[in-house]
């Protein structure tokens, strides 16, 4: 059986690849979202509501990606409501 430290080495690669093609997992609404020009325009959309210079997303704190995926559910409806 593997030692805890190495099943979160092995999620953070598992999360490490995910993100090299384009998808990010959100733990707390379990579900993944595509990391493609349109969520990094909402990403950047959502960091200058909060008067922040751009920091790439893996780079948030996880307090910081958790306040991200729910300010993210919270406004998607509005977003599919623009571009239908």
């Amino acid at each position: 059986m593997a030692a805890p430290q190495d099943d979160h080495e092995r999620h953070e690669q598992e999360e490490h690849e995910r993100r090299e093609q384009g998808r990010v997992y959100d733990p707390d609404h379990k579900d993944y979202h595509n990391w493609d020009q349109r969520e990094n325009e909402v990403y950047r959309h959502w960091l200058d509501e909060r008067h922040e210079g751009y920091v790439d997303y893996e780079r948030l704190k996880h307090k910081e990606q958790k306040a991200y995926w729910q300010w993210r559910h919270e406004h998607e409806e509005h977003e599919h409501m623009e571009h239908q």
